[in-house]
């Protein structure tokens, strides 16, 4: 069976790079050729852009355009998740673990929040339980930042609502959202491989806290090509693995690092993903697009990975429970 069981359905900040890329995005649905450009090609982008605007990320329209486009690319079974820190329930959770004081890593992080925030989570699980009952195979989910300290927070915030999953992840260490753009500097300013090390301890501890059914992009880490050799990290994927295993925690293929970041390799590694399979854990497969015209970007490429590693399937969740088909 084919999924893609990691997929958002947009993010700021809201910026004019986000503007464009949301007008292509909806150009490219509807198949219009970019060469055009002429003042009726123009004014009709216009008003499709502001029907999207307008009607909003939620909208039963834009829901549609992800599904439509994933069934015609042969997904049968789809996972949703929303980032939680884009909502107002969650921004307390944030502000206690996030660095948001008034050095530049905290100015610039206060700035990204207050931006990427947009109002309250029911909207997001409304929209989606509407299209679960149209019938779409749709799964509802998170994706939750693990902050090491935060796990009964954290778990009081995610038992107020009734999800098919929960994706854990790991953006931040010690404070820093290490795959902010602007923020890559920093990588310059650590021993990376002390910098993996820390990070896979935040992982391992976001697999035993019993919060989430996934972890997500295991080495994510790697997002600007800042990284120790390969030979040096296989003891550290061994350990990953194992507690993963330990902690029966499925993880993912990730492929959005791979055709949206610099680094340009899907998450986790292919040496990574041999450790995971040698010690049994169950994977997912999940293209991390933003937009409908990236849904199950990669996806044969991960499949087939895959399968040269070893497994013959793959997982999902409906209501909590893991559900394993074939590959």
């Amino acid at each position: 069976m084919k999924v893609d069981f990691h997929f958002h359905l947009e993010e700021g900040p809201y910026s004019f790079k986000w503007l464009q890329r949301t007008a292509s995005s909806i150009a490219n649905l509807a198949g219009i050729e970019e060469q055009e450009h002429s003042l009726a090609w123009m004014t009709i982008q216009v008003e499709r852009l502001q029907k999207r605007l307008s009607n909003g990320c939620f909208s039963e329209d834009w829901i549609e355009s992800y599904m439509k486009t994933g069934q015609q690319r042969g997904i049968e079974r789809f996972g949703i998740v929303d980032h939680l820190y884009r909502f107002d329930e969650f921004r307390s959770y944030y502000e206690r673990h996030m660095t948001l004081d008034e050095r530049e890593l905290g100015r610039l992080q206060r700035y990204w929040l207050d931006r990427v925030q947009i109002g309250s989570i029911e909207e997001y699980l409304s929209a989606v339980r509407r299209m679960q009952s149209k019938g779409y195979p749709i799964s509802l989910g998170v994706e939750a930042d693990f902050f090491p300290g935060g796990e009964a927070e954290l778990k009081s915030l995610l038992d107020q609502y009734e999800l098919d999953y929960v994706i854990g992840s790991v953006h931040f260490i010690d404070g820093w959202g290490f795959d902010n753009p602007e923020l890559q500097y920093m990588f310059e300013q650590r021993n990376l491989l002390e910098l993996y090390t820390n990070g896979f301890d935040h992982v391992k501890q976001a697999a035993r806290s019993g919060l989430f059914d996934i972890i997500a992009h295991l080495d994510n880490l790697k997002v600007f090509n800042y990284r120790p050799d390969e030979a040096d990290m296989q003891e550290l994927y061994d350990d990953v693995a194992k507690t993963l295993k330990e902690a029966d925690v499925a993880s993912e293929i990730n492929t959005g690092l791979a055709y949206r970041y610099p680094v340009k390799e899907m998450c986790p590694s292919p040496s990574f993903l041999s450790k995971l399979y040698a010690h049994g854990v169950p994977i997912t497969l999940g293209s991390d697009s933003h937009f409908p015209d990236d849904i199950g970007m990669m996806l044969e490429e991960a499949a087939q990975l895959a399968r040269e590693t070893g497994y013959r399937e793959i997982v999902y969740f409906e209501n909590r429970k893991r559900i394993r088909t074939s590959l």
